[in-house]
């Protein structure tokens, strides 16, 4: 059992977003005395002032600088029983498609091949639900994954690499979560911009009202994934693969709605012609893009507003995994630790 393991446990792309999370978890919950952060960027670094003092001065909590493409000859004092794999590049827009496969694939196999020579014989690794790719029909664990980015497709790669490391001995065990879009305080990404731009009344419906966007909310992430290596060993699995989502998958209204009770505010959304809005995406990019500035309209993320992830966690419901959040209860929660946050 890992409850309160000896050792020390290690989260590559620990300063991360779900990495830090899940770092506190762990020294929160006294699961482990000591946890080791391995990444490029320093805790100061961290864009989120509230993730960074979760992090800063905690003695538990060390960074250790490293890239997570090149082999890692550092290892910690204390016997590795656990390695979190959290380090990808995953923001779309930003990336070109090399530069998905260069991290999450050289990635995967410096991590696999670090645990290999420490002696660790657990890994806990995100992949994404973008392996299925997009689609109106329901997906669950058992769906053929069929990835139509570069970012699902090095995802996929990167599960593949971590069984191979799992086949190579029988007393390894691993865990691939395939969360949905992960949300919470500091995330700064897809759900971040729609709280913004729903209490800032510039969000538009384009037909997409009923539209399923797979989601978690990182505190329910990092509870999953402890509940599943928990289990791991009882289950006789040397590897547990399961979709981290609520359940059932909430549409975009349903996000709107939420975010509206939660802040307590009143939106009548509009609608706009999709390919009015797209429009006004690339007109708007074809100005800022050269100039350095942001806007909150990418083509890239309109074209996300309107793409499709009816994802099933059919694993965690069969399996009993007790939820702990609702939509509503996590935003609430969100809010409630990083209320700075929920301002247009």
């Amino acid at each position: 059992m890992l409850a309160h393991a000896p050792g020390c446990a290690v989260l590559f792309g620990g300063t991360g977003f779900i990495g830090s999370f899940f770092a506190r978890f762990l020294v929160d919950g006294g699961h482990f005395q000591r946890v080791y952060l391995v990444d490029r960027q320093p805790v100061a670094a961290i864009a989120s002032a509230w993730r960074r003092a979760q992090l800063s001065g905690d003695p538990a909590i060390e960074w250790i600088d490293a890239d997570v493409r090149e082999s890692l000859a550092w290892e910690p004092p204390e016997p590795v029983a656990l390695i979190g794999n959290f380090a990808a590049v995953h923001r779309e827009p930003g990336h070109a498609d090399a530069e998905y496969y260069d991290t999450n694939l050289r990635g995967a196999e410096q991590v696999c091949a670090w645990a290999a020579r420490v002696g660790c014989t657990r890994i806990v690794f995100t992949s994404s639900i973008s392996p299925y790719g997009p689609g109106t029909s329901r997906r669950d664990e058992q769906s053929l994954p069929v990835p139509a980015t570069a970012y699902g497709g090095s995802k996929l790669v990167a599960e593949h690499i971590h069984r191979a490391w799992q086949a190579g001995d029988s007393r390894r065990r691993l865990v691939i979560a395939r969360p949905g879009v992960v949300f919470g305080p500091g995330e700064g990404g897809n759900v971040s911009h729609l709280v913004r731009a729903v209490l800032g009344r510039y969000f538009f419906y384009t037909g997409n009202r009923d539209t399923r966007k797979a989601g978690i909310y990182v505190r329910e992430l990092c509870a999953a994934l402890w509940w599943a290596l928990e289990r791991q060993d009882a289950a006789e699995a040397a590897v547990i693969l399961f979709n981290a989502t609520l359940y059932p998958a909430p549409a975009l209204a349903d996000y709107v709605k939420a975010i509206c009770a939660v802040a307590g505010v009143e939106r009548r959304v509009p609608g706009v012609p999709y390919r009015v809005l797209l429009a006004a995406g690339w007109l708007l990019d074809l100005v800022a893009r050269p100039l350095g500035i942001a806007h909150p309209f990418s083509p890239v993320r309109i074209r996300k507003l309107v793409a499709a992830n009816d994802i099933v966690p059919a694993y965690l419901l069969a399996q009993g995994y007790p939820f702990r959040y609702t939509l509503e209860t996590a935003l609430a929660d969100w809010r409630a630790t990083c209320p700075e946050e929920w301002h247009p």
